[in-house]
């Protein structure tokens, strides 16, 4: 997938809208962190026991991170401080996001406040084998095998349309199997339609999937339905829904 945004990147200097893999230039003038972080408590971390005395570290996961600004806000919000303390006597919280654009990975790492304590590394999710040999190795060096809280937000209708259902359930058993907590925003089906509208106004096909999908309807529904049945998950609780009418829910897995 990697290789085809470069020569997709046309279609979303003709339309911002019209990024085939969500990947907006400037996604965050339109849909800035507060519309989600509004409803995330800043005591998410303790809340879930991330921030525990059996831990000496935190690690985070952001998938599909584009530009890094939600990512960069929603660690100073669970942190609720502009810089890492330095006292050894607390946790160290390490955030790593990835994107599939490397230009926006490229805008994500000069723009990082706290290059210390968060990464950004170019990355495409569904190519399994890259990506799970990277994650590894992430976690290695602080001796584990998942990241405590994983965040995905507004990225299963992209897999979804560009790599079909398989791909959507594929998605959502990779991102459970990274982590303890996962915090997900699922696109609501009016978003897919929107999506494929904006795709044909700038003259470009259909997604190749878009017409064959039969997983449709209530997406966090579907979203909920697997991460339960599929993937040893429980729903926690849910933070109610964005100014986009998305909702925040958080799995955690069962014990």
């Amino acid at each position: 997938m990697e290789t085809r945004v470069g020569s997709d990147r046309s279609a979303v200097n003709e339309d911002p809208g019209a990024a085939p893999f969500g990947n907006f230039m400037n996604y965050y003038t339109f849909n800035p962190p507060e519309n989600r972080l509004s409803l995330i408590p800043t005591s998410l971390l303790e809340n879930t026991g991330c921030c525990s005395e059996n831990s000496s570290t935190v690690l985070m996961l952001d998938v599909g991170c584009n530009s890094g600004d939600l990512s960069v806000a929603l660690y100073k919000h669970l942190l609720q401080e502009d810089t890492p303390k330095s006292d050894s006597s607390k946790q160290e919280v390490y955030l790593l996001g990835f994107d599939l654009d490397q230009d926006l990975i490229l805008r994500a790492q000069n723009l990082n406040p706290f290059p210390q304590n968060i990464q950004f590394i170019p990355l495409d999710i569904t190519d399994e084998s890259e990506s799970q040999t990277v994650l590894d190795s992430y976690l290695e060096k602080f001796g584990r095998t998942q990241f405590h809280l994983c965040t995905c937000f507004a990225v299963t209708m992209w897999v979804h349309l560009n790599h079909g259902d398989a791909g959507f359930l594929s998605l959502l058993s990779r991102l459970s199997s990274l982590c303890e907590y996962l915090l997900l925003e699922a696109q609501p089906w009016k978003c897919y339609r929107s999506a494929a509208r904006r795709l044909r106004k700038v003259g470009r096909s259909d997604f190749d999937h878009f017409k064959t999908l039969e997983i449709r309807g209530d997406m966090a529904a579907h979203a909920r339905e697997h991460l339960e049945k599929q993937c040893a998950m429980e729903l926690v609780q849910s933070f109610g829904n964005t100014t986009w009418d998305r909702s925040l829910l958080l799995f955690r897995r069962r014990l």
